[in-house]
């Protein structure tokens, strides 16, 4: 599917507010309507808008800290990769995992509310025998940026 202008116009009005109704979002990207909703159909059905979130203020919440944890696999078989992977889609204090060239095997991002609790979740993960040789733990001792929407418009002009 080619995206054309107003698609993308579309699309990053969502992304700043998956709230908006769909006569605002019409609005602001001068279509009717009717034309507006139909292309916002088309790019969901297509797979370019995979949910819709609402970013909650986790401080007001709960006490919690971030963590990111280096984590390198013992053996690196496509198995050892496909076990670590489906088991850390299982554990709910695992944010983010991503998979690294270079040096390490996995990056994570972790959120606990103490020391303890982190701690509890890696001693887990290592239960697990999912095949971890050795982990680094970096904490997060303030967040400096946090940007939850994508710069489409930056990248693709870059293309």
């Amino acid at each position: 599917m080619k995206l054309d202008a107003l698609d993308l116009k579309i699309l990053c009005a969502l992304q700043e507010d998956g709230r908006i109704t769909k006569l605002k979002l019409a609005e602001r990207v001068a279509l009717s309507p009717s034309a507006c909703f139909e292309r916002m159909r088309r790019l969901e059905q297509a797979g370019f808008v995979s949910g819709y979130h609402a970013d909650l203020d986790l401080a007001k919440l709960v006490r919690a800290s971030f963590v990111f944890v280096e984590v390198t696999l013992k053996t690196h078989r496509s198995s050892d990769f496909q076990r670590f992977e489906a088991h850390v889609q299982e554990v709910p204090e695992i944010l983010e995992c991503y998979a690294i060239g270079g040096g390490v095997d996995y990056m994570l991002k972790v959120v606990a509310t103490d020391i303890a609790h982190y701690q509890a979740v890696i001693d887990a993960l290592l239960d697990a025998e999912v095949g971890v040789d050795r982990y680094f733990t970096y904490i997060v001792t303030k967040p400096v940026k946090r940007r939850l929407d994508y710069p489409v418009r930056e990248l693709l002009g870059r293309g």
